[in-house]
């Protein structure tokens, strides 16, 4: 990711930018401020480094290094300031947003535009953001931007005990089942060729008691 410029003299970039002598030397850069944990800071004649050792993760208090880095910003005025982190996508972006709002009188979604639009590829973790509005919200007494939080994850479908025909219409819901031959209905009392007469008599005089 290469070096973005966003005012005359600050840029923003990540690791790989500091290392470049003839880039820090070509941008004017005499103050380079590292925030990462595990990236060296490069010795170049005329250039200091100010460390900020914060991780890129969510519960990092990089927030208690903002008004320590924006006065050291605004305080560079003999040159250019090159902010970094490892990718340049959340910790430095975060710094650099600060700064606007203390020393170029910008809320929150100002600098955010601000940047993104210089580097559009930067993604705070949801940590610096709220850092970010305890900043504005301390510096303006408001918020101008609402992060918004990921809504739940929707419940798996219900799955219904009920098969489906593939052959049957879309809206109906059950299958048809044919009724069997072994449940049609049958007269009670059939005649059949085999019955002898002697029979039928004794059914007939079994039918004809009363209880």
């Amino acid at each position: 990711m290469a070096l973005s410029q966003i005012t005359p003299t600050l840029f923003l970039s990540g690791a790989e930018a500091p290392m470049n002598a003839a880039l820090v030397s070509q941008k004017g850069i005499t103050l380079i401020v590292n925030a990462t944990l595990n990236h060296a800071c490069p010795a170049y004649r005329g250039v200091e480094c100010l460390r900020v050792p914060v991780s890129d993760l969510p519960s990092a208090r990089l927030g208690d290094h903002f008004d320590r880095v924006a006065e050291r910003i605004h305080g560079n005025r003999g040159g250019g300031t090159l902010v970094h982190c490892a990718a340049g996508m959340s910790r430095s972006p975060a710094l650099v947003m600060a700064y606007l709002m203390r020393y170029r009188a910008v809320t929150l979604c100002q600098a955010h535009r601000w940047v993104q639009e210089s580097r559009p590829y930067v993604r705070l973790n949801a940590g610096f953001w709220e850092q970010l509005l305890q900043y504005e919200k301390r510096l303006y007494g408001r918020n101008t931007v609402k992060v918004a939080t990921e809504p739940p994850p929707l419940p798996p479908p219900r799955t219904s005990r009920l098969t489906r025909d593939p052959g049957a219409p879309q809206q109906q819901r059950l299958t048809r089942v044919p009724r069997s031959p072994l449940l049609t209905r049958t007269p009670l009392m059939s005649r059949s060729p085999l019955m002898s007469p002697r029979t039928r008599q004794r059914l007939r005089s079994k039918s004809s008691i009363k209880l």
